[in-house]
């Protein structure tokens, strides 16, 4: 019996997705991004122990309110860390008429071995990916987040080719990627896709600050303060972006 590791649930998820979502929360990540607001999220199996059969049911209670754009949003944390929990879960959501929204930072991803090919076939019951990309150059994604990029744009590159719908999602942060040369070859990266549907920028807050502290953990961003509005709508220019 497939078993996943969850965080939190979100009934009524409004930003994860099109139309009303219930968004599921997976623990496990091994990105270190500077201005992660859920480091609760970082340790692989912690949090509650559902079965799929478990987290659908709760989840197929609420779905009256979906209509005819909503459905489950599974969020994390990174989910593609439980691929095959993952991917049972897309499958008995599809089979029973959901729409399913992947939320993820790309991290995992590798055209090779045993991954790609679960890779693959959870792509057969993924409706939308909404793909996060911290940071177009490398070496400052490295900074970033601590990994590197390569391979979360080669997904962003196979997700185009397989012509499978995407959302783009793009935190926004003062001197770290806030710089018109950054955005400008985002954007270029962007125009080789053919299935980004949605672009988001996200603007940078501190909401998640005293998780940080309450985790014993050293905030990376100390004293860098949110983008300006002017800043937003610049990048939300260069970037193609939707202003909501």
């Amino acid at each position: 019996m497939t078993t996943g590791y969850i965080h939190s649930l979100e009934s009524f998820g409004s930003v994860d997705g099109p139309g009303v979502r219930y968004v599921i929360f997976t623990t496990g990540c091994a990105m270190r991004c500077q201005f992660c607001h859920n480091p609760d999220t970082w340790q692989m199996e912690t949090g509650t122990e559902y079965t799929v059969d478990e987290l659908l049911e709760k989840a197929l209670r609420y779905k009256k309110y979906w209509g005819a754009k909503g459905g489950i949003t599974v969020s994390g944390g990174e989910p593609l860390l439980q691929i095959d929990f993952l991917t049972e879960l897309f499958q008995k959501a599809k089979a029973k008429g959901v729409h399913t929204t992947l939320d993820t930072s790309g991290n995992p991803f590798t055209r090779e071995g045993v991954f790609f090919d679960k890779f693959q076939e959870l792509m057969k019951y993924t409706d939308l990916v909404m793909l996060d990309i911290k940071q177009v150059d490398d070496e400052q994604h490295q900074i970033l987040t601590g990994c590197t990029n390569q391979n979360i744009l080669d997904m962003a590159s196979y997700l185009s080719e397989i012509k499978k719908p995407v959302w783009i999602r793009h935190v926004l942060v003062p001197e770290r990627s806030d710089k018109d040369e950054y955005l400008h070859r985002l954007r270029a990266f962007l125009d080789t896709l053919t299935n980004v549907e949605r672009v988001e920028v996200l603007p940078y807050h501190t909401l998640g600050v005293f998780k940080w502290k309450e985790l014993g953990l050293e905030y990376q961003l100390e004293g860098i303060d949110p983008p300006t509005d002017e800043r937003v709508k610049n990048a939300r220019e260069i970037l193609g972006a939707s202003g909501d």
